[in-house]
């Protein structure tokens, strides 16, 4: 028997079965994705691959305290099972006391799902998108453009299952695409993303419309030193600030005196306004359209997260509301440590509260300042600021009177996105995008296009 012969659901009770831990935890993920690649406007490649990757976590009871063992392997045949098993075992029983042990969770109502086989994506994910795909080449060879780009979905079930009863199933679908159009002398260049739970709402068309629209403007050029600029951040570009602020909001670490988030003598700045600006930062498994895990799936403890806390129900979150900051991350554990309530991270994120202005209208309302497109390489300077650096990427424009008058130049910036938000005067329309930096790790993201006054374009960038 094969290890894809065996359905999850009885690889994790098997698992279980051979355990001689004190305490067990298994995840089982069954991983499917398909993808498209394309290029000058011609699909190159295609492929689906699948695979499972089992987790197991063993707990050993000790005069000191409790100890865990965390083992991961991919293809794992039934024969490599027990060996598995006893690894995990085996790193709990040469561990030291666990500084998070927590008892396992209880009392979670079980999947009815639990028992049925993976959910799987395939290339008929693909089966409207792709034939509007190659309608989009023709219009864009027509008009003088070169696509490029990349989709992929992914479909990921996992299954969880505990000593202590839990047996849990959650399927996350996640689907991105990237489309970048190209002048034919390649001197220009603008780029589009999109996630999708599954394709059925993106419009290749639209996109490239879009795209021809900003080659447009970068027929003209204009050179523009470095300095302090009024800067509208696109959905994109928001996302990617505060998904790092997200994961930089660790309530230990604040209470610890260690980031952005501690307070000058002691303790944290829940309570405090971060924005003078009505918005609310939130997150919700639940979210139409952006759902997420319901409940903590923890590979390896670190941080604000914990392998003891798998299983617990994540309910949902505002991190900030109205611009006060409301909740930092935490585990069972570092709640404990801190005397924060227990808010685990949650797999999305949502920045509303603004005007229902689109980024066009923000736009119009323009004197002179700068459009982003999107924000790239981007790295932390300072973890006790936040101060972040990174670079602008495939279209800076230059705004005047409410109009695009050309491209300008990239930018290396140095911004906190506590800063943006502190500084930010306008909020537009809430949003899906795709956070461009931080898509292979987080897609689910709303947000709202931001006016920020004086934006810090730190030294001009020879990037495209």
């Amino acid at each position: 028997m094969s290890a894809r012969s065996s359905k999850p659901h009885e690889v994790v009770e098997r698992a279980l079965e051979l355990s001689r831990a004190d305490g067990c935890v298994v995840i089982a993920d069954e991983q499917s994705t398909a993808n498209l690649r394309w290029a000058g406007n011609t699909l190159t490649t295609n492929g689906v691959t699948r695979g499972r990757t089992l987790t197991v976590v063993a707990t050993v009871d000790g005069k000191e305290g409790t100890a865990s063992g965390v083992v991961s392997r991919s293809a794992v045949t039934p024969d490599e099972l027990e060996p598995l098993v006893r690894a995990a075992e085996a790193a709990a029983r040469g561990a030291g006391p666990a500084e998070d042990a927590q008892p396992l969770v209880t009392g979670v109502e079980r999947s009815p799902e639990f028992t049925e086989a993976p959910s799987e994506t395939s290339s008929a994910v693909f089966a409207d998108f792709a034939p509007a795909l190659g309608e989009a080449f023709a219009r864009a060879r027509a008009g003088g453009r070169e696509l490029y780009g990349f989709a992929n979905h992914e479909m990921v079930s996992s299954y969880v299952g505990t000593s202590t009863g839990l047996r849990l199933r959650h399927d996350q679908p996640n689907g991105t695409l990237e489309l970048n159009a190209k002048s034919p002398d390649r001197t220009r260049s603008a780029w589009a993303g999109r996630s999708t739970r599954d394709f059925k709402d993106v419009d290749p068309a639209a996109l490239d419309a879009e795209l021809a629209v900003r080659l447009g403007w970068a027929e003209r050029r204009v050179e523009l030193p470095a300095g302090r600029y009024e800067t509208l951040l696109p959905p994109t570009a928001v996302a990617d600030l505060l998904i790092y602020q997200m994961w930089s909001a660790s309530g230990r670490d604040a209470v610890e005196g260690r980031t952005v988030f501690s307070k000058p003598g002691g303790g944290t700045r829940v309570g405090e306004k971060l924005t003078d600006l009505p918005l609310t930062l939130r997150s919700d498994p639940n979210e139409p359209g952006l759902e997420s895990a319901p409940f903590v799936i923890a590979h390896s403890s670190g941080g604000d997260q914990s392998v003891f806390d798998n299983g617990l129900p994540l309910a949902a979150t505002e991190w900030m509301r109205e611009g006060e900051l409301r909740h930092l991350t935490t585990s069972r554990h570092s709640a404990g440590l801190t005397g924060l309530p227990v808010a685990p991270g949650i797999d999305n994120i949502v920045l509303d509260g603004g005007e229902d202005r689109s980024l066009e209208e923000m736009v119009a309302n323009t004197g002179r300042g700068l459009l982003l497109t999107c924000l790239w390489y981007i790295r932390e300077v300072d973890p006790a600021s936040l101060l972040l650096t990174g670079l602008t990427r495939d279209g800076v424009y230059l705004v005047e009177n409410g109009e695009v008058t050309g491209e300008v130049n990239n930018f290396r910036f140095n911004e906190s996105p506590v800063g943006v938000l502190g500084r930010a005067t306008e909020a537009g329309r809430t949003e899906k995008t795709l956070p461009r930096e931080w898509s292979d790790w987080f897609t689910r993201a709303a947000m709202p296009a931001l006016r920020v006054p004086d934006f810090n374009m730190s030294s001009v960038s020879q990037g495209v």
